[in-house]
């Protein structure tokens, strides 16, 4: 395992990682980075050799892609072979649309990515480290999930040509410029086809993981900030005798820490905010892309996994994986962004813990920045899809009770 280990350190070298902000961008990004480069989307790498290996990757999955869309709108006539293909397509065009936004807003996403090397950024003390252990890990956790979800998912896909009774049949459907329903030709095209699905499906997960990494650092940031607000006294009388520490406070040297303290995490408050605020107007459109073709891909995967339940088992668990995979990366996209409203607007509560009434609202400035603050966090950042839905657990709630109507409307039309 350790070799193994050792060969994709080594193989996925990437100069995102070379350029890295610091030990903070490589502890929430490293992974992220590294399945981006193996995928051949990095943005940074420029070499001869990575840039033929991604030109050839990128050529195969934009030419898979044209062959589903041609098959969609040529050959796909009944309701079954519409919601096959649409099922695959989509979720490929929209990941290329996805991907060529993040492209677009390379600086954006690179700014956000070292965020956490803000001379503003403190996490100075154990309880703020934790917090930073806690969402690196549980980005990592989340990530290996979804990896593990999706590869699931391809490993049901690939056996189903296998076991059904069509000759000549691929994982996705497509139609080529050319015959390959040959004894020569079709195990070629099937190995070459397989290589460049795993490739593209890879491509739809590493969308999600990048969009996944930077909404939890943001959740990170958000919950540091919080508790240095609440830990503002402690941290200005440092390892000082707490037990004068009513003496401590009345002092001008100490009022004077206070206030450039707060300056400083004021300042921390308005970067991390402008940085939300990019990244919504960045994910807007996207999301609203997303969201609609999620919608469409939980009613068609659904209405799929009931018409195979019993007469076809492995499609049955082909569509059920793929059903859960869609299911749980729009739930969690959800959730973070909830999460990211919730501790926006717990700043104003951090604030209010800030022990400020002892004394320390009778310094010149400090009130009135402490009202701004929580003034400011009590409207919180809300991200949406196209300034029409708010990304929550609600609107996914409301998205999957959608497509579970449209599914019994399907099943209807099907029957009569």
């Amino acid at each position: 395992m350790e070799f193994f280990h050792r060969l994709w350190t080594k193989s996925t070298q990437c100069k995102a990682l070379e350029q890295s902000s610091g030990k903070l961008e490589t502890l929430f990004f490293e992974s992220v980075y590294r399945v981006t480069y193996f995928a051949g989307w990095a943005l940074l790498d420029n070499t001869l050799k990575y840039r033929i290996y991604s030109g050839i990757l990128k050529l195969a999955v934009g030419f898979l892609i044209s062959c589903e869309a041609w098959h969609l709108v040529s050959k796909s006539t009944s309701l079954d072979g519409i919601i096959d293909n649409v099922n695959v397509t989509l979720m490929h065009l929209i990941a290329l649309y996805r991907y060529q936004n993040m492209r677009a807003n390379k600086t954006i996403y690179k700014k956000l990515a070292s965020a956490m090397e803000s001379p503003y950024f403190d996490t100075s003390t154990p309880r703020r480290q934790e917090m930073v252990r806690f969402w690196s890990q549980r980005n990592e956790r989340f990530l290996k999930l979804l990896l593990l979800l999706g590869s699931c998912t391809l490993a049901a896909w690939h056996i189903y040509p296998l076991v059904d009774d069509i000759d000549y049949n691929l994982m996705v459907s497509a139609r080529f410029p050319f015959e390959y329903q040959t004894p020569i030709r079709f195990p070629i095209l099937y190995i070459i086809v397989l290589i460049t699905f795993n490739y593209a499906s890879l491509f739809v997960m590493v969308n999600d993981l990048i969009m996944q990494a930077h909404l939890m650092h943001l959740l990170c940031q958000y919950t540091v900030l919080g508790d240095c607000f609440e830990g503002i006294i402690d941290d200005c009388i440092g390892d000082k005798n707490r037990k004068d520490e009513r003496h401590i406070i009345s002092t001008d040297q100490f009022r004077e820490k206070f206030l450039n303290r707060l300056n400083d995490l004021v300042e921390q408050h308005k970067f991390i905010l402008n940085n939300t605020m990019e990244l919504k107007h960045s994910l807007s459109i996207p999301m609203l892309g997303q969201l609609a073709a999620s919608a469409m891909l939980i009613c068609f995967v659904s209405y799929q996994a009931i018409r195979t339940a019993g007469p076809n088992n492995v499609k049955f668990f082909m569509s059920l994986l793929y059903l859960m995979y869609n299911l749980f990366e729009l739930s969690i996209f959800c959730k973070w962004c909830d999460e990211i409203k919730l501790q926006s607007e717990n700043i104003a509560n951090s604030v209010y813990c800030a022990r400020w009434e002892r004394g320390l609202t009778a310094t010149r400035g400090v009130g009135a920045c402490l009202l701004l603050i929580a003034t400011r966090a009590r409207k919180p950042l809300v991200l949406t899809a196209g300034g029409l839905f708010d990304l929550s657990l609600a609107s996914y709630t409301t998205l999957v009770k959608t497509s579970y109507s449209a599914v019994t409307v399907l099943r209807r039309f099907q029957q009569n």
